[in-house]
């Protein structure tokens, strides 16, 4: 929505984003960019998610975010998207644990990063794959690092703390193997949370470090951003494989030029650094 504010005498009015004007306001208040994400599907929720709190104009809404730590707390609850789940996608895992992992770790080591790792879920049942697969022995090089730009998710994800619904999905034997009953959810077991580390860290800023990893995991994050954003994140990540090392994207994403980025398709959610 674009409202009119006078411009100088004889001028035309100066047009004015309401919702550029909010995104703005938003980054000064916790450095999040909205903008960088698809502009419909991000206004509606945002002004959905206005509107149910009482304010509609975004301008007063800003104000409020301004002033109210815990409706900004909810706010970004709603826009940072942080829906997770222990062993979600399954058949990734299935692939993972066949195709992937035991040529990694058969080297004796595997570093990897969990990209926009929200509360922890993929890092830790990365680790307890590894796990499954006999990795995590005593003197285990299994390193695992969770980025993700919401403070609030890294702190959680640090505590290893999952509801019974994260698990729903999860496999019965390796979730009793590695994490442990906590009230009515689970929590990632000792061994789970000594190979794993949390920090903060925003996708769209990052510059990680050239050939630091084996595995990179990005999956269900690049579809909420505009293509030419999406394709200098896969850019990036691409630079932080070894070579040999995989990619791993969402089941229904896609990297649009992998041959350029130095990548080769192996599966449909899968690309191998050249």
């Amino acid at each position: 929505m674009r409202s009119q504010t006078s411009g100088p005498s004889g001028r035309r009015p100066i047009a004015v984003d309401e919702f550029e004007t909010f995104c703005t306001g938003v980054r000064r208040l916790c450095d999040i960019d909205l903008l960088q994400y698809k502009r419909g599907q991000m206004e509606r929720r945002v002004r959905t998610f206005a509107e149910r709190r009482g304010t509609a104009a975004l301008g007063d809404y800003l104000a409020v975010l301004s002033r109210d730590a815990e409706e900004l707390d909810a706010f970004l609850d709603r826009v940072t998207i942080n829906v997770s789940q222990l062993w979600r996608h399954p058949e990734q895992w299935d692939y993972l644990a066949r195709a992937v992992l035991p040529d990694v770790l058969a080297a004796g080591s595997l570093r990897a990063w969990s990209a926009g790792s929200s509360y922890g879920a993929e890092a830790y049942t990365l680790a307890a794959v590894c796990g499954e697969l006999g990795a995590l022995k005593p003197g285990s090089r299994v390193r695992i690092k969770g980025t993700d730009i919401d403070r609030r998710m890294v702190e959680r994800a640090r505590l290893g703390t999952f509801t019974a619904e994260d698990a729903r999905t999860a496999p019965r034997k390796p979730l009793e193997r590695w994490f442990q009953p906590e009230g009515a959810g689970w929590r990632a077991g000792p061994a789970l949370r000594a190979i794993t580390a949390f920090e903060t860290g925003d996708l769209l800023r990052l510059r990680p470090p050239t050939a630091a990893y084996d595995l990179v995991m990005c999956r269900n994050t690049v579809i909420y951003f505009t293509e030419d954003v999406r394709n200098a994140l896969h850019g990036r990540l691409a630079t932080a494989l070894r070579p040999g090392g995989h990619l791993v994207v969402g089941a229904t994403e896609r990297i649009s030029d992998p041959s350029s980025l130095g990548l080769k398709p192996v599966h449909p959610f899968v690309y191998r650094r050249t």
